[in-house]
């Protein structure tokens, strides 16, 4: 049999689920060493499922690449369990059916975990590993990740010309995570060399005939659908999947009509499944026309903009004072909501607030943000981390500060739970901070994570954080760079101590349009001062400013008042190179920084009314 040949000739049928079988089975450990460790068990499965009509095998490799073994202490065997995977196939098919190697994905949400160098070297050594046992082509299955998928490709159309079958895997329907379109992705494969592009995963039958609807046919290739048995249900802390095999049979029948040329089983199925699938489409060829359902673009409705000017843009003409103040970890919001006014007072153009800082659990900032805007006329800068909360809290999140009015955010990664209160607490990390100022645009452009429309498009004025405090200030600086790139507006930095260190910086980031905050927190004792300068990581504060807070010993009042003093040639420092300030309060004590806003304030009046007389 020729593979390419029988593709235009009939419907063909792949392999159910091997995974979740063996999952049921009670096999909680590494799938694939089973190649090696219980060849008898693959090779019964694999025979189960040539019986039931499967006419495509696919070697039970998806997870047999070097990051995915090492974390069972298996990445020296990637070759043997490849090699494997396919032996046991080619056994049982004996030219009964076409034995494919199958390579799944190493990407999910967060491409932050793996660089494309370190996927294309995993890569190459699993494909070379199959390509030695001769496959009759390759299936490449569950690619949440474009990027990923167009690169194995190119490497793999590179190295052989076998059969390639490609299969995506959605999240929502009709567009892939990162906004693509179904049916352009499957345009782009097909021009990169692959036979066959498809859908397996994660979909049940319904929602993946509905997300066919709306691609054509391809022009070369044909297309694929591996859907899932159902949503799987949680029954006695295990995953169960419960879709009668009849159903299957009668879905196989509506994904031919949507163009399928091969039709399988992913997660849930079974030999009963594919047998039901291949009764109903066995006499039948593939389809050589389909009417497109045309996908209508929802319109975008975009609200009426806020008209309270944007922090950056002041940043870029004139004096623009930040004050940080951490939300209480206490219910009671008396004194926080009194500082707040202090800092309103003394002249600061917003106060920004952080998002449970340091992993310790604070009043949402959210909740504080609003009261500020409503009873302050202040326009907050709400901190969002990376650490908190997954893909869809995140989403939500970003939803409810654009219908809050909350515009102004600062994306950072945020500190990991292990420093925080409660160091047994998750650190979720879905989205490193690149990804999460990547989402935030792409919501001011009315789109969700997957592409979808928002509905409306979001006014989200995007602050980034920038540590100066590092061995390479260039790579710091290269990292600002990324993060503009990825749509930040404004940076934030971590707090200087040194005069000559924001000299540095300036001369580093001036080349830079984007306005630059500079952090300034004012100490508050000897005992804080030798906590950062011993303590927090790439922080060294100069001998003077040491020696100056150690003389001032334990009389709290004198201990605050050179703090100030210290935070205030910092701010001359600053203020002759950079418009915007950015001022953290130190444990709540708001006199410190709106003193520190007052001198600001004072200083600009002065140098104004001196230019004036001048004039």
């Amino acid at each position: 049999m020729e593979f390419r040949k029988e593709l235009k000739q009939r419907i063909l049928i792949g392999e159910g689920a091997m995974g979740t079988l063996l999952y049921s089975r009670g096999i909680d450990h590494c799938y694939e060493e089973l190649n090696c460790t219980e060849p008898d068990q693959i090779e019964a499965i694999h025979r189960t499922y040539l019986d039931a009509g499967a006419d495509i095998l696919q070697s039970n490799t998806y997870g047999a690449n070097f990051h995915k073994l090492k974390r069972y202490g298996l990445e020296d065997q990637v070759s043997q369990i490849n090699r494997q995977g396919i032996a046991i196939a080619k056994k049982v098919a004996q030219g009964n059916a076409f034995v494919f190697g199958t390579i799944g994905a190493s990407r999910s949400i967060r491409k932050s975990d793996l660089s494309l160098e370190e996927i294309k070297r995993s890569f190459r050594e699993q494909l070379y590993s199959l390509l030695l046992e001769s496959p009759d082509g390759l299936l490449f299955e569950t690619y949440y990740d474009l990027e990923e998928l167009e690169t194995v490709l190119q490497i793999a159309r590179q190295e052989t010309n076998i059969p390639i079958i490609t299969n995506v895997t959605l999240h929502e329907l009709g567009n892939l995570q990162n906004g693509v379109q179904l049916n352009e992705a499957f345009k782009r494969l097909e021009q990169l060399g692959s036979d066959v592009v498809g859908l397996n995963c994660r979909l049940g039958p319904h929602h993946m005939i509905r997300a066919l609807e709306s691609v054509q046919l391809p022009s070369n290739a044909v297309l694929a659908a591996y859907p899932n048995a159902s949503l799987p249900d949680y029954v006695d802390g295990r995953l169960v999947y419960d879709a009668a095999p009849e159903y299957f049979g009668s879905s196989a029948l509506q994904l031919r009509d949507q163009g399928a040329s091969i039709i399988g089983g992913c997660c849930g199925t079974t030999p009963q499944h594919i047998t039901a699938m291949k009764a109903a489409v066995c006499d039948l060829a593939p389809i050589v026309e389909k009417k497109m359902q045309v996908t209508k673009v929802e319109t975008i409705e975009v609200r009426e903009q806020d008209r309270t000017p944007a922090l950056y843009e002041k940043a870029k003409t004139e004096r623009t004072i930040l004050v940080e103040l951490d939300p209480p970890k206490k219910l009671g919001i008396e004194e926080f909501m009194k500082g707040s006014r202090a800092l309103k007072e003394a002249g600061v153009d917003t106060i920004t607030l952080a998002d449970n800082s340091l992993a310790s659990p604070r009043i949402s900032n959210a909740a504080l943000g609003m009261l500020i805007k409503s009873q302050l006329d202040l326009n907050p800068l709400v901190h969002i981390t990376c650490r908190d909360r997954n893909l869809i809290g995140l989403q939500s999140h970003l939803m409810g500060l654009q219908t809050l009015g909350l515009n102004e955010v600062l994306v950072i990664t945020g500190d990991p739970s292990k420093i925080g209160d409660f160091p047994g607490a998750t650190s979720v990390y879905d989205l490193s901070s690149f990804d999460l100022i990547s989402l935030v645009k792409q919501f001011n452009e009315g789109l969700s994570y997957s592409g979808q429309s928002l509905g409306q498009k979001t006014n989200f004025k995007i602050a980034a954080a920038f540590n100066p405090n590092v061995k390479y200030l260039d790579r710091a600086v290269q990292r600002m760079e990324k993060k503009i790139e990825c749509g930040a507006h404004s940076f934030l930095t971590q707090p200087i101590y040194s005069t000559s260190q924001i000299e540095e910086v300036y001369e580093a980031t001036k080349h830079l349009e984007t306005p630059i905050f500079v952090g300034i927190m004012p100490l508050t004792s000897t005992r804080n001062a030798e906590f950062i300068h011993n303590e927090v990581p790439g922080i060294k504060l100069p001998d003077h400013v040491r020696r100056a807070m150690a003389a001032a010993g334990n009389d709290p009042i004198q201990a605050q008042k050179e703090g100030v003093a210290i935070a205030r040639e910092l701010v001359d420092a600053a203020m002759d190179k950079f418009k915007g300030i950015y001022l953290i309060t130190p444990f709540l004590r708001y006199e410190m920084t709106a003193e520190l806003t007052r001198y600001i304030r004072t200083l600009d009046q002065t140098k104004t009314s001196e230019v004036a007389a001048y004039e």
